[in-house]
């Protein structure tokens, strides 16, 4: 049943912030320190692949019907959550469809919640069945594709239920979307554990991105200091959710996490989007390093000109991002497969960002 870090501070020594001021004035003395590796002598791989297909184990296979079964998998996958999480939860709320009680098959319970994954009626529209033809304040979804948006069906209430763990933290915060899910963490911990039983690794695997372990391997190849500060403080923001105008600390929409985080390292730039396109200097793609962004048309009210959507460049090929509200939580992601790149921008060779770094450079002597 569902219902609803901070300015950094500077502290360099005199040597370390005229080596800073060396590496932003010229480009040519901007090459990366040694990457990372990880034990099996690579990089850890921090990008977002989604949810992992796990398998299925004996007691999974036993337990849960093999209609709901397809359906957990095949929406889990679309929608990128664990499936195991997903059948968790409708084991948890309903026994996968099979109690009796009220408000499973038809009408609600006391608490005013129906259907198989026991969504409230306000939390999936306002109503129990709406056509997908109307307009939609809530996660009501047609999984089966009749035109009809029915709680009570299984393919769209599971549906549903995936694009509200999706949207509220899941694969890679689950306990977080969970307990969004249902207000008690007792419930969250019935969930996870179910879903460890379900499958056959035992364990509620999450994407790489997810991991702390991959933050340290992309700071510590940052070309500069001050490039590291910037990541740091952009990738410990990664699992919060996006926020349209928000500068954190709680949530960031895609300019906003960029601000905040050049803030934290006592820089300031443009807040959004549009004026941050043409605030950086214009990089050639494929000379892209870590603190650049990329910008893309897309979103409305962009144009050729106009960028709508922007990431920081963590590696090549790798940013991070606060894409939409129903894109997940913030996260590490590829950008070479993404369609509508405008270009790159280096900030840090903005005029204005030069000055700031002699600013701070002259406050430490």
């Amino acid at each position: 049943m569902n219902t609803s870090q901070a300015r950094i501070g500077w502290a360099v020594g005199v040597a370390g912030v005229l080596l800073l001021a060396a590496i932003v004035v010229s480009p040519l003395l901007m090459t990366s320190l040694p990457a990372f590796i990880s034990g099996d002598g690579q990089p850890p791989d921090c990008t977002d692949s989604g949810a992992r297909v796990q398998e299925v184990s004996d007691k999974g296979s036993a337990d849960i019907p093999a209609d709901y079964l397809e359906l957990y998998k095949k929406f889990g996958k679309k929608i990128g959550v664990q499936w195991t999480i997903l059948a968790a939860v409708g084991k948890r709320e309903t026994d996968h469809g099979r109690s009796n009680l009220p408000g499973v098959k038809s009408g609600t319970n006391y608490a005013g919640a129906a259907g198989p994954m026991q969504f409230l009626i306000s939390t999936w529209g306002g109503k129990a069945r709406i056509p997908t033809s109307s307009p939609v304040n809530g996660y009501a979804s047609d999984g089966d594709g009749d035109g009809i948006a029915d709680i009570y069906n299984p393919a769209d209430a599971i549906l549903g239920a995936a694009k509200m763990l999706k949207r509220n933290g899941a694969p890679e915060n689950v306990r977080q979307a969970l307990f969004v899910y249902n207000r008690a963490w007792w419930y969250v911990d019935q969930v996870v554990e179910i879903a460890k039983g379900y499958a056959k690794s035992g364990a509620v695997e999450v994407p790489p991105q997810a991991e702390e372990a991959c933050d340290e391997p992309l700071v510590e190849a940052a070309p500069s200091q001050v490039v590291a500060r910037i990541l740091e403080y952009a990738l410990a923001q990664r699992g919060k959710p996006y926020l349209w105008g928000a500068t954190g600390p709680d949530a960031f929409d895609c300019s906003g996490i960029i601000y905040a985080a050049y803030r934290a390292a006592g820089l300031s730039i443009p807040r959004t989007t549009f004026g941050q396109w043409p605030f950086g200097v214009k990089i050639s793609a494929g000379s892209e390093q870590a603190g650049d962004l990329v910008f893309f048309n897309a979103g409305p009210g962009t144009g050729p000109d106009r960028p709508g959507h922007v990431g920081m460049v963590v590696s090549k090929g790798k940013m991070v991002e606060a894409r939409c509200r129903l894109c997940g939580p913030i996260k590490v992601t590829t950008y070479q497969d993404r369609d509508n790149i405008m270009g790159f921008t280096r900030p840090l060779q903005n005029p204005d960002v030069l000055d700031q770094l002699q600013k701070l450079q002259n406050a430490s002597l």
